[in-house]
């Protein structure tokens, strides 16, 4: 490293005092001191008073250069520290006199290193970087997501301003790409937008249930999300040792999509490496070590290749993205996306895209996902809002026949590995019933309050607990944690019926609503059940179609 002017001239001063002190004619130290003032003077070094005018120090014959500027001389640290060793000595000798010498020695030298460390810590003052060293191996050994949403993340409720400029750095490369007559959308006013950031900033799991990949507004919103954490974690002055966000795409064609839209935020710091097979493995083999990424966007096969090859760690990655699941499962890569999730931290967060709502992908999503998920839509339509809910529809003809089926339903609910979180059943008249006296003498635990709101799973020794909702309260309680529900009575409107499979089980894959048809008192609903249950892609009971198709003959007549 090339010396600055400061040292050489520091330099040059030391080999002329020295000169001077070997020479019989040297002047006086006042002289000198004269001499040095002048040649400081002429080169710029005065001190800020001094250069203007206001006041100035004399030189010392114990500072002719008056390189302290009429400080006093601060005394050596290190000497202190001897002094405090020998003070410290002299006191231990005359309190243990009677001790061993090779024992007083020990010690001796221990009170020695302690002292001398001591003083060392007051002198360098670093308190505050020992616990950005600490955090930086927390983070590197954890990954970012815990200290991210634990205090870096999210300080008001609103996005900050560095992730509305990444949002506006993706929309004018756009618009300078296509140009200001293409149909692109707002990213400002995206409401999906607004909505991942929430459960983002809340360390949600999310399943997004649109159908179909990400769309160009869901991956900048992603994508800006992520850059914002990065950028408020190194702020804090924490260290990125892996790649922050993993984005796992079905092909290679994905893959440019994904990278196209990460692109412009590589001017604000935040660079994006695309991993598929229509490159050579060790041209990527090369670039993955000659750079630190923060965004991998990667085909399933080719990141197990590089991870295989240690080209790359993930296993600290925060946020996983899993873009296209139905396709990844037909491809027959499911097994290697679940192998790149068993290298990865279990507290990453995630998000999926997935095209379809079948048993095939909530046994897909279960199988990559720990915890539960919230559940995210482009759009409000029932199909989307109901994903991942199955819709079993009982046709009965007496109330004996309901009370067998109900009973039937909870026994297969009771043997389940997991329990509950809350178990409903929606009735009319709960209290002129039979249904609940019978639930209590099987051993169930009923809480038949037709006010009750939010319902929770109470302990029972036996079995599942139960709430009983009367459908004239259903509009006002709340569905969201409420993964089983059986309507006994079945609804007055095929409205109610939408709005319980779309209020239900908003944090859980796995949940079931069972209908109870009668089919007397419910004819009329027949056609327009068939219908949602037709949209949503659930499988209709032949009974249920041929009892629609002869109400609409019989009605024709």
């Amino acid at each position: 490293m090339a010396k600055g002017d400061d040292a050489i001239i520091r330099k040059k001063n030391k080999e002329n005092r020295k000169k001077k002190r070997n020479e019989s004619s040297a002047v006086s130290a006042r002289v000198a001191a004269i001499i040095a003032t002048k040649k400081r003077r002429k080169s710029g070094k005065r001190g800020i008073c001094e250069g203007k005018g206001m006041c100035f120090s004399l030189p010392t014959p114990d500072d002719p250069f008056n390189d302290r500027h009429g400080k006093k001389a601060k005394k050596d640290s290190h000497n202190q520290a001897i002094q405090k060793v020998s003070a410290a000595k002299r006191d231990k000798a005359s309190k243990n006199e009677a001790t061993e010498k090779d024992s007083l020695e020990e010690d001796e030298e221990e009170q020695e290193m302690k002292i001398v460390m001591e003083s060392k810590n007051e002198k360098s003052q670093l308190p505050t970087s020992e616990p950005n060293e600490v955090k930086t191996k927390l983070i590197k050994k954890c990954g970012l997501l815990s200290a991210q949403h634990g205090k870096a993340h999210m300080d008001s409720d609103f996005p900050s301003k560095f992730l509305i400029l990444c949002l506006s750095s993706i929309q004018n490369a756009l618009l300078n790409e296509r140009g200001h007559c293409e149909n692109i959308k707002e990213l400002f006013v995206s409401r999906w937008g607004i909505e991942f950031w929430k459960c983002y900033s809340a360390n949600l799991k999310i399943l997004e249930t649109t159908g179909g990949c990400s769309n160009e507004e869901q991956i900048a919103w992603l994508v800006a999300s992520a850059a914002d954490t990065i950028s408020r974690v190194e702020k804090e002055g924490l260290s990125i040792a892996y790649p922050f966000l993993l984005y796992i795409v079905p092909s290679q064609e994905r893959a440019s999509k994904v990278r196209s839209l990460c692109k412009p935020l590589k001017a604000l710091g935040i660079h994006t490496v695309s991993l598929h097979s229509g490159a050579a493995l060790d041209h990527q083999v090369h670039g993955l070590k000659s750079c630190e990424p923060e965004f991998l966007v990667s085909t399933p096969e080719r990141l197990l290749e590089l991870v295989t090859l240690k080209a790359t760690d993930i296993s600290g990655v925060s946020l996983l993205v899993v873009d296209g699941l139905e396709t990844l499962c037909k491809d027959g890569q499911l097994d290697t996306v679940k192998s790149i999730r068993q290298l990865i931290s279990a507290s990453t967060n995630m998000v999926v895209f997935s095209e379809s709502f079948g048993p095939a992908s909530a046994q897909a999503v279960q199988n990559l996902a720990l915890g539960s998920f919230c559940r995210l839509s482009l759009n409000n339509s029932v199909a989307s809002q109901s994903a991942f809910i199955s819709q079993s529809v009982h046709v009965c003809s007496s109330e004996e026949e309901k009370l067998s089926k109900v009973l039937e339903v909870l026994e297969l609910v009771c043997i389940r590995s997991v329990p509950l979180k809350a178990l409903s059943i929606v009735h009319n008249d709960c209290e002129d019933d039979k249904l609940i006296p019978i639930l209590k003498v099987r051993g169930y635990h009923v809480s038949a309050d037709s006010n009750h709101s939010n319902p929770e799973v109470e302990s029972s020794e036996t079995k599942q607990s139960i709430s009983i909702i009367d459908m004239d309260h259903i509009e006002n309680t709340d569905l969201a944690e409420v993964e089983f529900v059986i309507l006994y009575n079945f609804v007055p409107t095929i409205d109610n019926y939408t709005q319980i499979i779309t209020r239900m089980a908003r944090h859980s894959i796995d949940s079931t609503l069972h209908s109870l048809f009668s089919k007397e008192d419910d004819a009329a609903l027949a056609g327009p059940l068939v219908e949602v249950l037709e949209q949503c892609g659930q499988e209709v009971p032949q009974v249920l179609r041929s009892f629609c198709d002869s109400t609409s003959l019989m009605l024709e007549q």
